[in-house]
């Protein structure tokens, strides 16, 4: 079952007696995971599992839904504001459906993107901040996706939740899209709705109040993804205009896939086909040529990616002259109480940061 088939099943969007089915059994098996992550949960409240520490300040970034809530951005944006302060920082991730000595979509973007910051890849959360701290000697650990890996002892927890699928249909998986009960954000420091700019202003003061339900005394922050311009293949950049101009083909394999083309019209951009991946797929030759059919047939002009997807495959681009294959820039936009984040973030390196501005 591919992921947008999945999703069109725990949302209620396919009906049917097979799918009605299909849906009973998978609460009946979420049912049981809930029940394991609570006692979980419970296990660290109690002190019955324990949290391992490390002699430098850890910031998580993490969501309660599985699939794409903007947590890349977040990471790239505090890596880079720890940088500008003068705070050397290491992220850690478990790079999914990484293989032994690769580095997948998100690692490599993270490297990529995140000035003067190291990158270690290892599901296990504490033996990774272990390799970070002796090898690269950082004043921070970034854990990226990490809310439920209470493992590893952290300093901040910030956590992001997508304006436009903010509780996974409400359930926990597989019946829905919830890694664990939203009674949960009561153990974050703050807070941020990504994507806020695709919500209406009644959605977004329904989800504050929900918010506030379960996690009534943490700060909430508002950020959108502001696109920039594109890059074509090799390093050439496309201003939005020129976007606006042309025929667009764009295809993704990301978590939330309906963000990025509603990111695309709300831009004006015209959108003459598009083309969904499982998140995270490895892209192949014979998928880059499919892509190059369709964009042919719906008369593209420009063929579209994200930049995760866009490590992946751009050297697979064959010779096709008759497209510009790109991929989108964007940057993360804080609408609302960003001092409240920077403030929180800074009271960890106060003595660092005073002496790096001397």
């Amino acid at each position: 079952m591919n992921q947008e088939t999945y999703r069109r099943i725990v949302s209620g969007q396919d009906q049917g007696f097979g799918v009605s089915f299909l849906r009973f059994l998978l609460r009946g098996v979420a049912l049981i995971y809930g029940s394991v992550v609570r006692l979980r949960n419970m296990g660290y409240q109690l002190g019955i599992f324990r949290s391992h520490s490390v002699n430098v300040s850890v910031i998580s970034i993490g969501n309660i839904t599985a699939g794409g809530t903007g947590k890349t951005p977040l990471v790239i944006w505090l890596c880079n504001y720890l940088h500008n302060k003068g705070i050397c920082c290491s992220i850690l991730t478990r790079g999914y459906k990484t293989q032994p000595g690769e580095i997948s979509d998100e690692p490599a973007l993270l490297a990529k993107s995140c000035s003067g910051t190291t990158v270690v890849i290892n599901p296990d959360r504490v033996a990774g901040a272990k390799k970070a701290v002796s090898v690269h000697s950082p004043q921070a650990l970034v854990m990226d996706d990490g809310f439920q890996h209470r493992k590893l002892r952290r300093d901040l927890d910030i956590v992001a939740i997508d304006a436009t699928c903010p509780f996974g249909y409400g359930r926990i998986l597989p019946a829905g899209l919830l890694r664990e009960p939203p009674s949960g954000l009561v153990r974050a420091s703050v807070i941020v709705i990504t994507r806020a700019d695709q919500a209406s202003k009644e959605q977004l003061d329904k989800l504050r109040q929900t918010i506030s339900q379960y996690a009534p005394n943490i700060p909430i922050a508002k950020t959108a993804h502001k696109l920039s311009h594109a890059v074509s293949y090799p390093n050439q950049e496309i201003s939005l205009d020129e976007l606006r101009n042309s025929n667009v083909y764009a295809f993704c394999g990301i978590g939330n896939p309906n963000a990025f083309f509603n990111s695309l019209k709300q831009n004006n951009i015209h959108l003459c086909g598009t083309k969904i991946f499982d998140d995270h797929h490895v892209y192949t030759p014979v998928d880059l040529e499919q892509i190059y059919i369709e964009a042919k047939a719906a008369n593209a002009t420009v063929i579209l990616s994200t930049q995760k997807d866009w490590i992946k495959n751009a050297l697979l681009v064959p010779d096709k002259e008759a497209f510009v294959f790109a991929y989108l820039a964007m940057e993360l936009d804080f609408l609302e109480e960003i001092d409240t984040i920077t403030t929180l973030i800074d009271s960890l390196f106060d003595n660092t940061i005073g002496k790096s501005n001397e």
